[in-house]
């Protein structure tokens, strides 16, 4: 037994968490907040056996994808000046792990 555990971003999460329903998984949503943009993200819990874990990974590939996007930030200047300067930034996409399941039961 194993879990996936998969942050994605939050635009991608309703397409990744139907697929992953219409597949079959049983899914766990919790909001989560990246660290760098402050950006909503969702984290998702699946339980599953190894052998399901390719079909897994392959509709998160299919659903979560990169793209750029133009993010605020500011500089100073001097004398307290600080402008808005746009800075490209790459979002989407997911991050993955795999734990190992010591027990499991559902009560």
């Amino acid at each position: 037994m194993k879990m996936l555990l998969a942050i994605i971003n939050y635009d991608d999460s309703h397409s990744v968490i139907e697929a992953m329903m219409k597949s079959g998984f049983s899914v766990t949503k919790l909001a989560t907040t990246g660290g760098f943009l402050k950006a909503g993200n969702v984290t998702i819990l699946v339980g599953l056996d190894e052998t399901r874990l390719d079909g897994a990974f392959e509709i998160i590939r299919k659903h979560c994808s990169k793209r750029k996007q133009i993010m605020p930030t500011t500089t100073e200047l001097g004398m307290g000046y600080y402008p808005a300067m746009p800075v490209p930034v790459e979002v989407g996409g997911a991050t993955v792990f795999v734990l190992d399941v010591a027990r499991f039961e559902k009560l």
